[in-house]
């Protein structure tokens, strides 16, 4: 038995074999995390990773809301970045603006664990997992609902927009991070899409606040 082997106990080997599991999606998204290249980058014997990973999509199941976690950090971070001294309604707004910002920092600045969090899962069942929450315990769909809720008791969002707004809001921003990462927009320059952002999502935020449900 090598020296490596003999290191690992308990959840050691877990967190091992799931830390090179994102640094696989970190460098070629969801079809590079494998599980014998993670055993490999850990040094320890395919039948030692199954004790903890059933198989390839287990471990990936895992990656997916490690994945979100990271994405929930990077967007946190943009929301602190908003002054906690400005009116009620203009700070909902701004958090609710830097939650799409973040959003698209994280799809720019770590394609590979953007393209893992948000494409490969089939439903919302993480939506508020834990195991998808980042440092301050809440998933970036949770930060979302969390800023519009906000909005909502700003006044700055009618309360006939509030039902489904997470999806509209989210289908907008995405669509921008996918159009940049894989579409016909992917070569223009980083600079480009960080001026796009924040008008981006500052259409977002009054095509929410103008629509009537009549309008919808």
């Amino acid at each position: 038995m090598s020296i490596a082997r003999e290191t690992y106990h308990h959840g050691d080997l877990r967190r091992a074999l799931l830390e090179a599991g994102l640094e696989l999606a970190r460098e070629g998204g969801p079809d590079a995390v494998v599980l014998r290249e993670a055993t490999r980058r850990v040094g320890v014997s395919a039948n030692a990773a199954y004790r903890h990973f059933s198989d390839r999509d287990a471990l990936l199941a895992d990656v997916v809301s490690r994945a979100q976690a990271r994405a929930a950090d990077v967007i946190e971070k943009a929301i602190g970045e908003v002054d906690d001294d400005l009116d009620p309604a203009t700070r909902a707004r701004a958090r609710f603006r830097a939650v799409g910002v973040g959003y698209l920092r994280f799809a720019l600045t770590e394609p590979g664990l953007f393209r893992t969090a948000f494409a490969v899962p089939t439903d919302l069942s993480r939506s508020a997992s834990p195991d998808a929450a980042g440092e301050g315990g809440r998933t970036p769909f949770q930060l979302l609902s969390d800023q519009l809720d906000e909005m909502l008791e700003s006044g700055v969002l009618p309360p006939g927009e509030r039902e489904g707004a997470e999806l509209l809001a989210w289908s907008a921003v995405h669509g921008l991070a996918m159009l940049a990462l894989e579409g016909p927009l992917r070569d223009l320059p980083r600079s480009a899409i960080d001026e796009l952002a924040p008008r981006l999502v500052r259409m977002v935020d009054l095509g929410l606040g103008v629509l009537t449900p009549s309008e919808s």
